[in-house]
């Protein structure tokens, strides 16, 4: 015979399941923030995008500007990456023609990630090694 001592209670039912809320739309603020940090990649590298991000990343109402800024981030050292191999081919004269190309993306890919940003909200560049995540 068991005494009410030895009876373990049931344990307790778990909390009904409440989903993420859902990702804020961004701010018009952020959008031209995350914009200003896409076309600053041709002329400060990857200053800008890691400045956006060291500020925002620990900001749970700026996650849209906190993914921008990786993602720029993570374009502009595919392209520190993509001029360091082409100085290294200046030795066999390819290299000068590699740097221009890697410069005119840059530009063009950033000018593109802009509009994009400041119209739909978001874009991710293709060829780019995501090295911040």
């Amino acid at each position: 015979m068991s005494t009410p001592s030895d009876q373990v209670p049931p344990p307790p039912a778990p909390p009904p399941y409440e989903p993420a809320p859902p990702f804020a739309a961004p701010s018009s603020d952020d959008k031209n923030i995350a914009m200003l940090t896409h076309l600053s990649g041709p002329f400060f590298s990857v200053v800008v995008p890691l400045v956006v991000w060291f500020v925002f990343k620990d900001r749970e109402d700026k996650r849209y500007l906190v993914r921008e800024a990786k993602e720029a981030l993570n374009f502009q050292i595919t392209i520190v990456l993509a001029y360091f191999i082409s100085a290294i081919l200046m030795v066999v004269l390819i290299g000068g023609l590699l740097w221009g190309l890697v410069w005119l993306a840059n530009l063009v890919f950033s000018i593109v990630a802009a509009l994009k940003v400041s119209a739909d909200g978001s874009y991710r560049y293709p060829y780019t090694l995501r090295l911040i995540s």
